[in-house]
């Protein structure tokens, strides 16, 4: 197989063995993989790949069809189109996955697309689903909505009921967001104003949450993805007493195979049938070749950007 490695901070596209399937995992051949923020620290030397995934190969996530089977895997199929988020690996030709974390991608999706739903949607559906216990007719306050996470927030706060207000760094995407389903969309400077939340979710850092947890409603919940723009912020702990709210934290690399069979399993039943009928989408910004990899991380890098940035194998 071809794969992306890093050594020494550097990005480069190697040959390396084919991986063939342990008891329980499938062998994708990956047509499309995600970039994501974790990608770049990782390069850095900051965001190390879980125990048991490859080491040097980076990808949180992949889409393409199933190429082999390990043993007990019956209820799948060669050739079946399928996502997953990976502990690491996924920015190469073919990727070792759980079967049971598997996501299945419907007949109405493009292979490119594909590559960028399960970590953005998964990431956001565990934020706000199962960790905020976003419900219908709230108002979620979603900070970098611009990114592949917030866009794929924004819609599902919007297919569950609730009032998304998207929050991004300036106005250039804000025409977008609104069409994905935001209720309001403003810019870091204009937080202060948008009234009452009952959610935040946090993927910008402190930048943003210093001001808008003084949005919060009476139970109102605070569950911070991404420190972006700083780990770091004074919390106004009367406040959170004050209005009996909850501040959490998430993230998904690292968590058992059991559990991140579990939130595969949700998403497949309550997010897939939407993808599948349009209701959700990728958002695509730019894709790049598997061997122009630099270019990608280096794109990657840059403000701006709305939805996901992927890398094709042709």
């Amino acid at each position: 197989m071809r794969a992306v490695t890093i050594s020494d901070q550097q990005l480069n596209v190697i040959d390396r063995p084919t991986p063939t399937p342990g008891p329980g995992d499938v062998v994708i051949a990956v047509r499309s993989a995600g970039l994501n923020a974790a990608d770049l620290l990782q390069r850095r030397g900051f965001y190390p790949a879980p125990a048991g995934w490859p080491q040097d190969i980076p990808g949180l996530e992949c889409a393409g069809v199933i190429e082999a089977l390990g043993e007990g895997v019956t209820s799948l199929s060669l050739g079946q189109r399928v996502a997953a988020i990976v502990g690491g690996g996924g920015q190469a030709t073919h990727c070792v996955v759980p079967s049971e974390h598997l996501l299945f991608v419907p007949d109405s999706v493009s292979d490119t697309e594909a590559g960028g739903f399960a970590e953005a949607f998964t990431t956001a559906f565990d934020a706000l689903v199962l960790n905020a216990k976003l419900q219908a007719g709230e108002t979620v306050l979603i900070s970098g909505a611009a990114g592949g996470v917030g866009a794929a927030a924004v819609q599902i706060a919007r297919a569950i009921g609730a009032r998304p207000i998207a929050v991004t760094r300036d106005d250039r995407h804000h025409e977008s967001l609104r069409a994905l389903g935001a209720a309001e969309s403003v810019t870091l400077d204009d937080v202060a104003g948008v009234g009452t939340v009952d959610v935040i979710l946090e993927l910008v850092g402190a930048a943003h949450l210093s001001v808008a947890q003084n949005l919060l409603a009476p139970f109102g919940r605070v569950v911070v993805i991404g420190v972006g723009s700083g780990g770091r912020v004074e919390v106004d702990l009367l406040g959170l007493m004050s209005r009996r709210a909850t501040l959490t934290g998430s993230t998904l690399r690292a968590r058992s195979r059991a559990e991140k069979a579990a939130i595969a399993e949700a998403v497949n039943s309550q997010l897939v049938p939407l993808w599948s009928d349009g209701t959700l989408r990728v958002v695509v910004n730019e894709t790049f070749a598997l061997t122009d990899v630099e270019s990608a991380y280096e794109y990657f890098g840059q403000p701006g950007k709305f939805g996901k940035i992927l890398l094709i194998n042709e």
